[in-house]
């Protein structure tokens, strides 16, 4: 989708701390996430999420290393949240020829993101990853974390190709729920997922970054020292 990102600018000293404690791939993230925000809703917090003493970024430390420590232990989800959306990231954005969400620790990053998150936005993002455990318990039996990966792939078929609603009856299940909260969860997940994954350097390979960046040659502005206030 295409959504307009704003960029303000704040004070000098403001914006070179900014400039030193968000890396690259921060930016890339933040810029994703601005761009996925009709889908989260009002109570995703972007500005939170950066400007927050929670977050490596903001500490001016490397948030590439936090996410990748062998002791990592998760800030805000439990065991079992953790669990699920390691399992739900990796039927969304699997491991093909090139990595996928899993070895990208996509879990890691929204678990960072959603600790410094405003207590509604927690509760929606709860909300949504509790809703496919539910319906994988009514529809299967099952929580979606003992599901085969097939099984797993035929509860969230219908809620990512919306034209295909006789899913929704194929089984016969009198609990299942409305198709447009399914789809209003998975979509919440799914964008949150799809931005981390592409926001990290195995996703930003994935979309043919090579790491390398081409400049062309700054001029500096052309009219005189007057002219400016």
């Amino acid at each position: 989708m295409d959504f307009p990102v704003q960029v303000t600018q704040a004070s000098s000293a403001h914006s070179q701390a900014h400039q030193t404690s968000l890396s690259r791939r921060d930016l890339i993230r933040a810029a994703l996430l601005s761009a996925a925000a009709s889908v989260l809703g009002p109570s995703f917090s972007l500005a939170q999420a950066i400007e927050s003493g929670l977050t490596p970024a903001a500490r001016g430390e490397d948030g590439a290393a936090y996410l990748t420590d062998p002791h990592w232990k998760a800030a805000f989800l439990n065991d079992h949240q953790n669990e699920t959306l390691i399992a739900l990231s990796d039927v969304i954005i699997p491991a093909t020829d090139t990595s996928g969400a899993k070895a990208a620790l996509v879990n890691r990053y929204l678990d960072l993101l959603i600790s410094v998150q405003p207590s509604e936005f927690q509760q929606e993002f709860l909300a949504a990853l509790k809703f496919i455990d539910s319906e994988s318990q009514a529809q299967l039996g099952k929580e979606f974390l003992e599901l085969s990966l097939e099984d797993q792939t035929w509860l969230l078929k219908p809620w990512a190709y919306t034209q295909q609603s006789s899913h929704w009856t194929e089984r016969n299940d009198p609990h299942a729920q409305p198709a447009d909260l399914a789809q209003q969860h998975f979509h919440r997940l799914k964008t949150l997922i799809a931005a981390a994954y592409y926001g990290s350097e195995i996703g930003q390979k994935e979309l043919g970054w090579d790491g390398e960046f081409t400049h062309g040659p700054y001029e500096g502005c052309e009219h005189s020292d007057a002219t400016h206030s």
